[in-house]
């Protein structure tokens, strides 16, 4: 798995200006933090006063203490005890504002954050998909922003709160004797020491669970996506097992995570308890000696227990701050990667009577990383009605040629023109529009069997489903099922056959007689009487298009009007499947291998 930040390009229109010098991953965050900066201001401010109407209590019973009590004037404590009540409301109202402003912005933050990646992960081509692996990327998409939202309404402004609160009351100490906000100072340092050691530890083993984790969703995705493959070989228990080592593993992580947490909060609970009985000391003392109040060593106290629960929140913080920068990381991570597949700057317009003349002209591919090249010096041209196949042993590139045409890789030499243009001049919504794919291996998503047919044009009449399903004989079984085309196939279609699936791949490659049909081998898990009666059916929509056929059958080649043969990157021979069955001894020999 390839988990490096490949390299920072601008990320999308909904998050400008992300610098590559920005001073941390969560600083990134803030241009989607932006249109509610306002909220936050306010929630966090409203935090505050309601926070530091809590310091004015402890002095207010200071002032009772030396006063009435003191005086024996009971009378004199109703006013001080309506400021108390006074005080709580404002204390109570400014949370529930600072809910109120926070819950809104936050859940909208963790929507366009999600919304973001989701966009980009669409953006990349196919090779970056490929260096990643897919728990991996739902890991970082679902948990990892929640632990960001939960740091944007929650963690982040509590640091700040905090961290003004405990200024602000280490202040209001030294205002009432220098000598007990001293004491508190000093205990402060070992915590200040503390707190940084284990941010440092905290965050690496917080990176680690998170990674382990994704590596178990994967394992339980893939055990989901291939349950009838494990049955079918009785390898359950053997993934199982491996999802328990893997389990095992990121429970051993938490552990360590737990471990530090006790450590640091057991510090963080223990050590002040030592300054209090310092103050405790030093104030028994002061009285006696006349130099301090009952009421001040009252209210000084008061004033650590109130302090007491910012510092002990300090743990709890920091580990949710490590969480979250680690969850930033990991989210910049995919927002860095490379687009390949890129808009041209300038798009070119393909006009309205486009004809679809596909050329490839001197093309040359290899795949990232690969010593190699796949495909050389490629050149071949099809005319509108034209069908050409490819026919080639495994690994000779037939996939990766047909890939090229849509763009879901570019040509590392060489170029591929539709009439004549560039396709990397043409925007990718243009070229796709003309351009129109089935893949050996069919892909359908748990939607409807209408949404499935008409993915590619889902303004598609019930009519122009049913002519497609009708070219790909799939419309008798589409039929028999509980909804017709309303019913929903399931995850990947695995309600339905394997001829069933390529079937309905077939009907959403021809519908709407595309101009540039780029079908691989899409007929291979189809028996012969099937594949009969819809290559009959398939012959009369292929005159309306310009068609690149991978072909793994002879009844498949011979559908096509010329045949290239490619070996090892190379067309090496071409003309009709008839005439290179008469003249060329391998292509006869893969032909007859092939058909066995």
């Amino acid at each position: 798995m390839s988990t490096g930040v490949l390299e920072t390009q601008e990320t999308t229109a909904a998050v400008p200006n992300l610098q590559q010098d920005a001073p941390s991953s969560l600083a990134r965050f803030l241009p989607f933090l932006a249109p509610y900066k306002w909220y936050f201001i306010g929630s966090i401010a409203a935090s505050i006063v309601a926070t530091l109407t809590g310091l004015v209590i402890p002095l207010v019973l200071q002032g009772v203490i030396d006063g009435p009590i003191a005086d024996g004037d009971f009378a004199g404590v109703w006013w001080p005890a309506a400021l108390v009540l006074l005080l709580g409301t404002i204390d109570a109202v400014g949370i529930w504002i600072r809910r109120y402003l926070v819950s809104a912005p936050s859940s909208q933050f963790e929507i366009s954050a999600r919304a973001t990646v989701f966009d980009k992960l669409q953006r990349l081509s196919v090779s970056a998909h490929e260096g990643w692996e897919s728990g991996q990327l739902l890991s970082r998409a679902i948990a990892d922003l929640s632990s960001l939202r939960r740091f944007v309404a929650f963690v982040g402004p509590f640091i700040i709160i905090n961290s003004v609160t405990l200024v602000v009351g280490l202040g209001v100490l030294f205002v009432q004797s220098w000598q007990l906000g001293l004491i508190m100072l000093i205990t402060s340092v070992p915590l200040v020491v503390i707190c940084t050691r284990f941010e440092t530890l905290y965050r690496v083993v917080a990176r680690d669970a998170q990674d382990q984790a994704g590596d178990v969703t994967t394992t339980v995705e893939e055990s989901i996506q291939g349950i009838r493959v494990l049955k079918a070989f009785g390898r359950s228990a053997h993934l199982g097992r491996r999802f328990l080592r893997e389990a095992a593993t990121l429970r051993g992580t938490e552990m360590k995570k737990v471990r530090y947490l006790a450590i640091l909060w057991s510090l963080i609970v223990g050590i002040p308890p030592l300054g209090i009985g310092a103050m405790l000391a030093f104030g028994a003392y002061s009285i006696v000696q006349g130099t301090m109040t009952a009421g001040m060593l009252v209210a000084a106290m008061a004033i650590v227990a109130f302090l007491l629960w910012p510092i002990e929140a300090f743990g709890f913080l920091l580990a949710e701050l490590n969480n979250a920068r680690t969850a930033a990381d990991r989210y910049w991570e995919i927002m860095d990667t490379a687009e390949t597949i890129t808009e041209p700057v300038d798009p070119v317009a393909l006009p309205q009577d486009a004809r679809g003349v596909l050329e490839f002209r001197g093309v040359g591919f290899t795949f990232p990383d690969a010593e190699s090249s796949l495909l050389t010096d490629v050149d071949f041209r099809i005319d509108p009605g034209e069908t050409v196949a490819l026919v080639g042993v495994t690994g000779s590139g037939k996939t990766a040629l047909t890939n090229l045409v849509p763009r879901l890789f570019d040509v590392t030499s060489g170029s591929i023109t539709v009439d004549g243009i560039d396709i990397r001049t043409l925007s990718l919504a243009d070229l796709r529009a003309v351009v129109s794919v089935a893949f050996e291996d069919p892909v359908l998503f748990s939607a409807s069997v209408r949404e499935n047919v008409a993915l590619g044009r889902p303004d598609a009449t019930d009519s122009d489903v049913d002519e497609a399903l009708g070219v790909a004989h799939a419309r008798e079984f589409v039929e028999a099922l509980p909804w017709g085309l309303d019913t929903r196939i399931g995850e990947q279609g695995m309600s339905l056959s394997g001829g069933q699936r390529q079937r309905l791949a077939l009907a959403r490659a021809v519908l709407g007689k595309p101009r540039i049909l780029v079908l691989d081998d899409p007929l291979s898990a189809l028996d012969v009487g099937t594949e009969a009666l819809v290559q009959q059916d398939l012959r009369r929509v292929l005159t309306h298009s310009t068609t690149l056929l991978v072909a793994h059958r002879p009844s498949t080649a011979a559908l096509a009007d010329r045949v290239l043969y490619l070996e090892n990157g190379t067309i090496v021979e071409q003309g009709t499947h008839e005439r290179l069955l008469a003249t060329s001894a391998r292509y006869r020999h893969v032909m007859g291998s092939l058909d066995d």
